[in-house]
């Protein structure tokens, strides 16, 4: 009997049989009692909704669950604010952990970031690390740790090879590239005002100037990508005029020319034109309401002897400002190539900035997000080691980006080679973003990620500059502790000797035998057969006038 009727009533028509009952029954208590009438409204239109859930096509779960079937969409739709404050453990990272953004949080707010009752990380679990402490600490005068970029870090001196004549006294910790129109003005303004309070770096982004940026005055690393944006032609190709103007501003203390971004290295982008504003078109020289593109290469150069040519090109309009680029590694013979090029042109960046794989973006395909790019450690160790291999590394500061938040981070990225960490989601927590990863959807809920303008005045810029500010200071107290506690006096002065890596359950090794530093001049050497395979093999098979590869 249960069989024949399920087989002409299924059960998954249950709720809409109920919504149906539901109405028939208001129907007579309003004929006979005259009330409920609400209710009925109510369960007529749920038997509606019921009706077109029968009759759509696009979804399948409604044909087949009638009303209820909407319970699917709407937990899906909350699952991940479900999931971050409910169910995920406090060092489950997704992308960032429950701990660091707590950790971000109270150090931007000014409250306690003190943990009691001992770590929550497992000491035991393979990847675990730490930094050496020593039994004679130092003592510090100041957080403020800063590095100069344009200068021989050996000397103190200009590089031989480069122009540069205006060198910048650069924090060792700055906010990452961020485009106005990635982020929301409120969102720029209270960024620049804390870096301007606190004296150190915020990188523009591939968006250029905008209006936002100039209201407070910080410090500002412009950054330069495919697309030229505020000094480009109508044809998209770079107008040295407006570069000057823009680098000249005393505010551009730094040109960066992007070559990749670690989120999604070697991919374009368009900025639909409906998302193009006055204050964007403005900002980035394209016309108001049309599609704006960012190509996946440059036009202005095609040889890394090009490039070299072309970044000491900006470096002249600029005035003589410090000018480098940012790239993810990817092929590590196009590296080498520009590498060589430095060689064979005497031209030399003042700085290269290495994103990671694990950097953010406002949209990215998936499979670039996790699958394209070399991460961070193995991307600023390639830079670092070969730099040291041809004796450049004194002439060219080193900045990495990629899921930098916290003091151990930074001293962790120095071990690796780092003289300067940035950090963008960091910098955003600090804001108040609360991971709700809606970035691309414009419907950002704390107003740190939209152009919506009533999204964006949730965020209030004096109260979140003063976030930005406290963050960055309290980020670098933590970090003096740090380096006072390993018996040193500057972070710069932490190596791969300092930092200890478990490898297994009863294994534990120093970084700088996981990751040895290459040898100073090794790859000037005839014979590098020594060296490790990347070296070997790719090394010989770069050339300064093709990013090639180049096959015997």
């Amino acid at each position: 009997m249960l069989n024949y009727l399920n087989s002409i009533y299924p059960v998954r028509y249950t709720a809409m049989g109920l919504c149906v009952m539901g109405l028939l029954l208001s129907l007579f208590s309003v004929v006979a009692f005259h009330t409920g009438a609400l209710v009925g409204l109510v369960f007529l239109c749920l038997v509606g909704l019921g009706i077109y859930d029968l009759q759509q096509t696009k979804k399948s779960v409604l044909r087949n669950y009638p009303v209820i079937g909407h319970m699917r969409y709407m937990l899906e739709y909350v699952r991940p604010e479900i999931r971050q404050y409910f169910i995920e453990a406090d060092n489950e990272a997704n992308p960032f952990s429950r701990a660091q953004r707590a950790l971000v949080y109270q150090r931007a707010k000014g409250d306690i970031d003190k943990r009691p009752f001992g770590t929550q990380l497992d000491v035991l679990a393979e990847g675990y690390e730490w930094i050496n402490h020593s039994v004679a600490p130092t003592e510090v005068a100041s957080h403020d740790f800063r590095i100069t970029v344009g200068l021989d870090s050996q000397t103190g001196l200009p590089a031989s090879s480069s122009s540069c004549t205006q060198p910048y006294d650069a924090s060792v910790f700055s906010i990452s590239a961020m485009s106005f129109g990635a982020l929301s003005a409120n969102a720029i303004l209270a960024l620049n005002k804390g870096a301007q309070r606190g004296h150190f770096a915020h990188d523009t982004g591939e968006g250029s100037i905008s209006v936002h940026h100039k209201v407070h005055g910080g410090d500002l690393v412009w950054e330069i990508g495919s697309g030229y944006f505020g000094c480009r032609n109508d044809d998209g190709s770079f107008n040295a005029e407006r570069f000057a103007t823009n680098a000249r501003n005393p505010q551009v203390k730094m040109i960066e020319l992007k070559l990749s971004q670690g989120a999604k290295p070697g991919h374009g982008g368009v900025l639909p034109g409906p998302k193009v504003s006055a204050e964007i078109a403005e900002a980035r020289g394209v016309p108001e309401g049309v599609d704006c593109v960012s190509p996946s290469s440059h036009s202005a150069f095609s040889t890394p002897v090009e490039m070299m040519q072309f970044i000491a090109r900006l470096r002249e309009l600029s005035g003589g400002k410090p000018t480098g680029f940012k790239l993810c590694i990817g092929h590590p013979w196009e590296w080498f190539a520009m590498v060589k090029a430095m060689q064979t042109t005497g031209i030399t960046p003042d700085f290269i900035v290495v994103d990671g794989a694990e950097g953010g973006t406002g949209a990215a395909p998936l499979e670039f997000t996790d699958h394209v790019g070399a991460p961070l450690q193995e991307g600023l160790q390639l830079v670092h080691n070969t730099l040291r291999g041809v004796g450049l590394r004194s002439r060219i500061r080193l900045g990495c980006a990629g899921k930098v938040v916290s003091a151990f981070d930074i001293a962790r990225m120095m071990a690796l080679g780092a003289d300067w960490c940035n950090s963008a989601r960091g910098f955003m927590f600090a804001l108040g973003c609360l991971q709700a990863q809606a970035c691309h959807t414009g419907h950002c809920p704390t107003g740190v990620t939209t152009q919506d303008p009533v999204r964006q005045q949730a965020l209030i810029v004096p109260d979140k500059a003063e976030r930005v500010l406290q963050f960055h200071q309290n980020t670098l107290k933590a970090l003096k502790e740090m380096v006072q506690a390993a018996g040193l006096r500057h972070p710069g002065e932490i190596t791969a000797h300092h930092i200890v890596r478990r490898v297994n359950e009863t294994g534990v090794k120093l970084l700088v035998t996981i990751l040895p530093p290459l040898a100073i001049d090794a790859l000037l050497d005839r014979d590098i057969s020594s060296l490790p395979n990347v070296y070997k093999f790719y090394w010989p098979r770069a050339s300064a006038e093709s990013f090639t590869l180049q096959i015997e």
